[in-house]
C-alpha cells in the first residue's frame, strides 16, 4: 500500500496519515509507515463499541522517552486527536454499496468479460450518482 501511495501521491496530494484496522498492525508495518514518512493509526486491538464516558473524554498520561514505536502509536490512538482521525474510517464508501444493493437492486452483473462488467459498473456508478445529485439539489420553486 505504500508504494502505491508513493505511486499516486500526485493524484492523491500530500498524505500524512495511514489509518488501519488490527489486521494490520505489526512493528514491521509501523516502521514502514514511519519510514515513508506517514504517522501509522493502526488499531492494536478490537475496541469496545461503547466506552465509559471518562474514557472518550480524557487524555492518555504522557508516554516516556524510550517507547517503542508501538507504544507510541497506541499512545497517539488515545490522544483526542487520535480518535478523532481513527474515527475518520467510518466515512467510508461502504454504506453506498449496501444501497446499490438493497434500494438499487443491483446484486449482480449481466454481463461477462472484463471490459463488460467495468461498463456495467459504471453504468451503476452513474446512477448512483444522479440518484445522489437528485437528493442533494436545492428544492426549486
Amino acid at each position: 500500500m505504500l508504494t502505491i501511495l508513493a505511486a499516486r501521491s500526485q493524484r492523491l496530494g500530500e498524505v500524512t496519515c495511514l489509518i488501519a484496522d488490527t489486521g494490520f498492525c505489526s512493528e514491521k508495518n509501523i516502521l514502514a509507515c514511519e519510514k515513508a514518512g506517514l504517522e501509522p493509526l493502526i488499531t492494536v486491538v478490537r475496541d469496545a463499541h461503547h466506552p465509559h464516558w471518562r474514557e472518550r473524554h480524557s487524555e492518555p498520561a504522557p508516554l516516556p522517552d524510550n517507547a517503542s514505536p508501538t507504544e507510541k502509536m497506541r499512545h497517539r490512538l488515545k490522544t483526542k486527536a487520535g480518535r478523532a482521525l481513527y474515527a475518520l474510517r467510518k466515512q467510508t464508501v461502504e454504506p453506498v454499496f449496501g444501497i446499490i444493493k438493497s434500494v438499487m437492486g443491483f446484486r449482480q452483473f449481466s454481463l461477462r468479460g472484463l471490459k463488460k462488467v467495468r461498463g456495467e459498473w459504471q453504468l451503476v456508478c452513474l446512477a448512483w450518482n444522479v440518484k445522489r445529485m437528485a437528493k442533494l439539489r436545492p428544492e426549486c420553486g
